[in-house]
């Protein structure tokens, strides 16, 4: 009996070679892709332009929540001076924000 069943199982190959059990987690990782990697690399790369194309007398937000006007800018750091005669040292990545000119109008 056990040689009757083995032997009509071994007969009906699978047509699509496997391929069905692959299906669900390639389209899992399709899914992934588009939901979370693909806008987490398009906001990376804003940032870095964001992060170039900044310049003195930029009014800017850090991570931290600081506004201040750029004063000086370094290749990794950024001064910013978030009052009269105070300035503060902080790195490029950390600045989040570029504000229109204008906003802060006490500095």
């Amino acid at each position: 009996m056990i040689s009757l069943a083995h032997a009509q199982t071994a007969g009906a190959a699978d047509p699509t070679g496997g391929f069905m059990q692959l299906l669900p987690m390639i389209l899992m990782f399709v899914v992934l892709w588009f939901l979370m990697i693909r806008p987490q690399m398009k906001k990376a790369k804003e940032h870095k332009a964001l992060i170039a194309a900044i310049a003195k007398g930029d009014e800017v937000v850090t991570q931290g929540g600081m506004v201040g006007k750029v004063a000086k800018i370094g290749d990794s750091y950024v001064t910013l001076e978030i009052a009269t005669d105070t300035e503060i040292v902080v790195q490029k990545p950390a600045v989040i924000m570029v504000l229109p000119k204008g906003t802060l109008k006490s500095l």
